[in-house]
């Protein structure tokens, strides 16, 4: 094996590693006052990953015998990936600035989550997938009580570590009964065993590995943690945990649905579906009664999980393709509507998440109102907004697989959902005004808001000819 090519292909994750490690010292030495230089160095860096997609590591094929794929859904994937993480960096310094909590070690553990991250989608093997996503989660549970003199922060790290410990223990007993029942850790040597019929033993592999998973993308009944870490994690914590981390949980899950379970499609078909419809029904009904903004983007994300699995369920390329495009607009939806929770501010710069502070927003300030309606009405599926089209194709996919009473409980669970997202524009349009949030003082943050803003409004159609392009590029990869 020729290990120079293999390490070209796997060129993003190398910068990033090294990257970091580099990092790490300047922190090390240069102390806090370095963070800032340190967070535009990391951006400079993911940006660098992102550009080196360009070479072998978006299309080279596989590397270190298979252990690691360097194709075009991985690229597509990272991609994401590295802009969420990249806007979750660039929002930080002015948060933790006012609580005096600003760290240079922020960016550097985003970067090293990004590392793993890369891993995951990239995986070819159960190993590197399981390596790969422990990386993503240490970083995680770190960033998750980053604010360790803050209360709320300190106990979402604490329930994320023990959860994710848990998950992780199970995930990794699903992979010792795959390779103790198939006699091999690769994609493809597990999916040539399921070929036969599938034993008892690799059923049972298969439903742990599927709940493993479900844990990292909050799928119902695997959600618990979810609304409390939102919650607890410093914001722009939470913007990085509902963006990047999801994207690369739910392309590993297509990934190994359908590279190793290819032919057990039928076995892990009720699984997904079961999985679509409770995170599609609990996240819609347990959103309604939230009175903090971030529990509610937390259900709204379970709720955004379960769509995304509907085009799983196809099991087809088109299917794969939906997920994929879905997985872009959320992940613009997504940010859009956090980087609007950091402008909740009253006068003396400290940071509200209750929704009745949203009162008469439109009144004291109309662009932070009109932009947060845009994401909440998208979030919703409302045409003709970006997200009717990406609720639109996982449905579409569906009903082409034969799947349509599937579609038609999902197209109808969704109409409870619009619920919540409509209350908040009520609350925003109707009510009398709360005291005014302080005016913003963050170029970054009001430039992201009206770019995520654009693209989920109507004009973002004009990238559909281009990104449905990239995603059905990317989904033939896997078959």
């Amino acid at each position: 094996m020729n290990y120079v090519a293999s390490l070209m292909m796997s060129l993003p994750e190398v910068i990033l590693g090294l990257g970091a490690l580099a990092l790490l010292m300047v922190a090390a030495f240069a102390g806090d006052t370095s963070t800032r230089l340190v967070s535009w160095l990391s951006v400079a860096l993911l940006a660098a990953a992102g550009v080196s997609l360009l070479g072998p590591a978006g299309s080279g094929g596989e590397a270190f015998y298979g252990l690691y794929r360097a194709d075009a859904f991985a690229a597509f994937a990272k991609l994401l990936i590295y802009i969420a993480a990249a806007v979750s960096i660039l929002i930080a310094p002015r948060f933790f600035e006012k609580r005096e909590a600003l760290r240079a070690e922020y960016p550097i553990l985003i970067v090293l989550a990004a590392v793993g991250m890369g891993m995951m989608v990239s995986a070819g093997d159960l190993l590197t997938l399981y390596v790969g996503l422990e990386l993503n989660s240490l970083s995680s549970y770190v960033l998750a009580s980053f604010m360790r003199r803050d209360q709320r922060s300190a106990e979402a790290g604490l329930k994320y570590f023990v959860l994710g410990a848990l998950a992780s223990g199970i995930l990794l007993y699903g992979i010792s009964l795959l390779y103790g029942f198939t006699g091999t850790t690769l994609f493809d040597g597990v999916a040539v065993a399921m070929k036969d019929d599938l034993s008892t033993g690799e059923l049972f592999g298969l439903v742990f590995v599927l709940a493993g998973l479900a844990f990292k993308i909050s799928a119902v009944p695997f959600h618990m943690w979810t609304p409390d870490v939102y919650e607890g994690a410093p914001t722009p914590v939470t913007t990085f945990f509902a963006s990047a981390p999801k994207v690369a949980a739910m392309c590993l899950t297509v990934r190994i649905a359908v590279e190793a379970m290819g032919p057990a499609t039928d076995a892990w078909r009720q699984i997904v579906i079961f999985a679509a419809l409770a995170s599609i029904v609990l996240g819609a009904v347990a959103a309604i009664g939230q009175t903090n903004i971030k529990r509610l983007l937390a259900y709204s994300s379970i709720n955004n999980v379960g769509f995304a699995l509907v085009g799983l369920a196809a099991g087809t390329a088109e299917g794969v393709s939906a997920v994929l495009t879905y997985m872009a607009v959320y992940v613009a939806m997504t940010l859009g509507s956090f980087l609007c929770v950091l402008q909740m501010r009253d006068d003396e710069g400290n940071h509200l998440e209750t929704i009745q502070s949203l009162s008469g927003l439109s009144r004291t300030r109309p662009a932070l109102a009109a932009a947060l309606a845009i994401f909440m009405f998208s979030l919703a599926g409302i045409p003709p907004l970006l997200g009717f089209w990406a609720k639109f194709l996982v449905f579409d996919a569906a009903v082409g697989a034969g799947l349509w009473p599937l579609a038609a409980i999902g197209i109808a669970a969704s109409v409870i959902g619009a619920f919540y997202y409509l209350k908040i524009i009520k609350t925003m349009y109707f009510d009398e005004p709360a005291p005014a949030y302080r005016a913003s003082d963050s170029y970054i943050e009001s430039g992201l808001i009206a770019l995520c803003a654009l693209i989920v409004s109507p004009l973002g159609y004009f990238l559909i000819p281009v990104l449905g392009l990239v995603t059905m590029n990317a989904a033939i990869a896997l078959f």
